[in-house]
């Protein structure tokens, strides 16, 4: 339940949860009503959620079909905010392929680069699979040569649901740690900003899914 004033309803879709994730979320008002994987948008949109997370997991995203046809009906409708595997699903949900790496991401001391200003988090990262934007253009996507760079990821995709820009940045291997759709209230990253191994660097986060939250009750 929440803690403190109750400021609404979050639906958890839960594809490996951890119990951090929730702690996260009702530190911040919300009641957390945790769903399993294949719940239908039908089924969520009768809680009556204020915004809908999409929760961490293991394995390949490819195979959740019935929740990225659920996040696909959801999306524009209600806050989305999607971690790790969540993020894998979203990414499918908008239209993009997910790849494995080469070298899966593990351990707590993955840089991570803003692309709105640059600045540099360090996060806890446990995934084999990312997603690929450039599968949403004709281009092909680009190999690395030498350093890490932003040219490694489109700039901005169109989709159904409109454009969606890269939001974060992997500085080890230049894949994408993070989505925004700019025209529904959307958005993911690929690492678990619950455990962030710094001084709390990515729990912002979570403070931007209630802002969102509270965008479409103002």
């Amino acid at each position: 339940e929440a803690a403190g004033d109750h400021r609404g309803t979050v639906v958890a879709i839960d594809l490996g949860m951890k119990r951090d994730i929730l702690r996260n979320i009702t530190a911040r008002g919300y009641d957390v009503v945790v769903v399993p994987y294949e719940a239908t948008a039908d089924r969520i949109r009768e809680l009556s959620p204020h915004g809908v997370f999409v929760s961490n997991g293991p394995g390949d995203p490819e195979p959740l079909v019935a929740t990225a046809e659920t996040m696909r009906s959801l999306i524009g409708s209600v806050p989305v905010f999607g971690i790790c595997l969540g993020h894998q699903v979203l990414g499918r949900a908008i239209g993009a392929s997910t790849f494995k790496l080469p070298f899966g991401h593990h351990g707590g001391n993955h840089p991570v680069r803003r692309m709105s200003d640059g600045r540099v988090e360090i996060t806890s990262q446990n995934h084999g699979f990312a997603v690929d934007l450039w599968s949403l253009t004709d281009a092909e996507r680009p190999q690395r040569s030498g350093l890490v760079t932003s040219e490694l990821l489109p700039e901005q995709v169109e989709t159904a649901f409109g454009p969606v820009v890269p939001t974060h940045q992997n500085l080890n291997d230049g894949t994408i740690e993070g989505l925004r759709l700019l025209e529904a209230r959307a958005y993911s990253v690929q690492y678990h900003p619950e455990a962030a191994p710094g001084p709390r660097d990515a729990s912002p986060l979570f403070d931007d899914f209630v802002e969102l939250m509270e965008a479409g009750d103002s």
